[in-house]
């Protein structure tokens, strides 16, 4: 069964590391193989999880992860075990874009990797904070895998509940910020998105700016590719 989208694709075989949650229940973590490639989903086979069209996984070749949907799953015997299609979530790199032919490769920077709703770029890296369940007041110290001035995204085996309230701690150097904030999404044995609600438009404008100066390529790009 064909991966849906329109996309181009390569016939390749990529060792890739897959994690989330099973239909069990419980969370996953292991190897798998990506094949019928595209800048914007795949073939993975070799699933040894039970999971059903909707589900979110991460998905890592070499050292690049991204967020993908499932969008198909097949019982491919037992050699191939489980195989799903998957395509990027929103807003998500393709990671394995240097394994593309040339010609897809400029396909890949064609696709619209940031949602233009969005007022900050958000920065694909690792930044250290502290949550704290507003309920149970207990910290949870961790890293964001991308964050922006309005939120970030959280990698986390248990993500909390949608709408569960929190308290973050973060730095603009050694300025200590303490905002509220909120669980907007949440993706089962991968991780939880969260909104900053208490952050002043001054004060997200402010951090907005210390992550562009941590991570001044991102900025740049997405500078370059509004100009284009």
């Amino acid at each position: 069964m064909p991966a849906q989208g329109s996309a181009p694709r390569a016939t390749l075989d990529l060792k890739v590391r897959v994690w989330g949650m099973g239909s069990n229940n419980q969370p996953f973590f292991q190897h798998a193989m990506a094949q019928n490639v595209s800048a914007t989903g795949a073939c993975i086979y070799g699933i040894e999880a039970e999971l059903k069209v909707g589900d979110v996984i991460g998905v890592q070749y070499e050292t690049k992860k991204a967020r993908c949907k499932v969008v198909w799953v097949v019982d491919a015997g037992a050699l191939k075990k489980t195989q799903v299609g998957v395509q990027l979530v929103l807003d998500q790199d393709c990671p394995w874009t240097a394994a593309l032919p040339t010609d897809m490769q400029a396909e890949e920077r064609t696709q619209p990797h940031h949602d233009n709703r969005r007022k900050f770029l958000r920065h694909k890296i690792s930044y250290p904070l502290e949550l704290r369940d507003e309920r149970v007041n207990t910290p949870l110290r961790v890293n964001a895998t991308d964050i922006s001035g309005n939120g970030c995204y959280v990698e986390t085996v248990m993500p909390l509940p949608v709408a569960t309230a929190l308290r973050v701690d973060l730095w603009i150097e050694e300025e200590r910020l303490t905002p509220s904030a909120v669980v907007r999404t949440r993706d089962p044995g991968v991780g939880m998105g969260i909104e900053f609600t208490g952050l002043p438009e001054e004060s997200k404008k402010r951090f907005q700016a210390h992550l562009d100066k941590l991570d001044p390529g991102m900025s740049f790009a997405n500078a370059e590719g509004q100009q284009k």
